[in-house]
Order: C-alpha cells, then sequence, then structure tokens
C-alpha cells in the first residue's frame, strides 16, 4: 500500500449542509467539515478539521476557516442579515457560496445544486475574499 500524500483542503462546509459534505467528502480529500476526522481518499490524506465540532457560532469558526483561505459553502439565509456575521466576513476576508435557495431544503436538492453550479463555484476557490455569493449567482462575484 502506497503512502498518503497530504492533501490541500480548499473547501469548508458549514454545519448547516453536513449531509451535503458528508457525502462531498467521502470523494474530495480536498473538502471539509466540522467535526471530520480526516480520511484517505485515493491517495490522498485529509487532515482532521481544525473546527472541531458543530455548534460553534459563525463569528468563531469564520475566522479560522478565512484564515486558511478555504471557501465556505453554507445554507443560512440569515447570514446577511447578522451583523457579527457580515463583520467576520468582511474582515476576516472570507468566501461564502449560499446553497440557500428554496430549492436546496434537502440534501439531495443541495447535492444537486452544488454540482449543477459546481464549476463557478470551482472558480471561487482562489479568489480573494471577501466575497459573499448566492449559488444562484456563482458566476458573478459578490461583494459583501
Amino acid at each position: 500500500m502506497t503512502r498518503p500524500r497530504p492533501a490541500e483542503v480548499r473547501v469548508y462546509f458549514d454545519e448547516d449542509v453536513l449531509g451535503l459534505a458528508r457525502i462531498l467528502c467521502q470523494k474530495r480529500a480536498d473538502f471539509t467539515y466540522p467535526g471530520d476526522p480526516g480520511a484517505r481518499v485515493g491517495r490522498l490524506e485529509r487532515p482532521p478539521c481544525p473546527i472541531t465540532r458543530t455548534g460553534m457560532k459563525d463569528h468563531e469558526w469564520i475566522p479560522l476557516v478565512a484564515d486558511r483561505r478555504w471557501l465556505i459553502v453554507t445554507r443560512d439565509a440569515k447570514i446577511q442579515e447578522n451583523r457579527a456575521e457580515i463583520s467576520a466576513v468582511r474582515d476576516y476576508g472570507a468566501k461564502v457560496v449560499d446553497l440557500g435557495s428554496r430549492d436546496a431544503g434537502s440534501v439531495w436538492a443541495q447535492l444537486e445544486l452544488f454540482m449543477s453550479r459546481w464549476r463557478d463555484i470551482e472558480a471561487l476557490i482562489d479568489r480573494p475574499g471577501p466575497s459573499f455569493t448566492p449559488c444562484s449567482g456563482c458566476r458573478r462575484r459578490s461583494s459583501t
């Protein structure tokens, strides 16, 4: 058995899309979620997520994720209304993609939306933050 290479995580799934995250993390070593113990995916080894548990307030974990320059995927319909969250996204240069449309109510619907917009979402990974992009508008970059 060959020794795995370390994976570079690039996408973080918020706890409100854990079902989606657990599905996708089976096949992608560059994705993680709160409480992720890490895993070997093919020849890559994903490290455990530094966000070790669910239940953290957004303004607590956003700086940790933004510092790593990971793209955040969420389904937090109220994120644009919460001043602490808006400030954390702006102040820490976070990049957020929101799956908060009515069409993403189930894990299956989230998977369909995420995969149908994957190329647009992927293009946001290496862009600088801060940015907040509704998944329906993944083609355009919007600022907070």
